[in-house]
């Protein structure tokens, strides 16, 4: 992987682990809503991503949060968010810390 990309996918990782599901005190990357972020030679970024349920409160607004806070990283072009349920998420999804935070360990 290009070094110049390799720096940008660990500040995206940085970025979206910084944002919160509002119903749930975790970063949405910890809790394994992040399926996959691909970066163009350049430097546009999809991020593909599901939410807890279909039903999501925030399934408009958390996307929209995503895009946002991901555009405002010094070196991207622009961001794009997908919405996927396959596969749809799971508590196995979610890291270790997330699990122990939420008193799943």
């Amino acid at each position: 992987m290009d070094k110049k990309i390799e720096s940008l996918s660990d500040l995206i990782i940085k970025k979206l682990d910084d944002i919160y599901d509002p119903e749930i005190p975790v970063s949405i990357y910890e809790l394994g809503l992040i399926y996959d972020v691909r970066i163009s030679e350049k430097m546009d970024v999809k991020i593909i991503m599901t939410l807890t349920s279909p039903s999501c409160p925030v399934a408009e607004s958390l996307p929209e949060e995503v895009k946002n806070e991901v555009e405002k990283i010094e070196g991207v072009r622009s961001a794009k968010v997908e919405i996927t349920f396959e596969p749809p998420w799971e508590k196995s999804m979610m890291s270790e810390e997330a699990k122990l935070e939420l008193g799943f360990l």
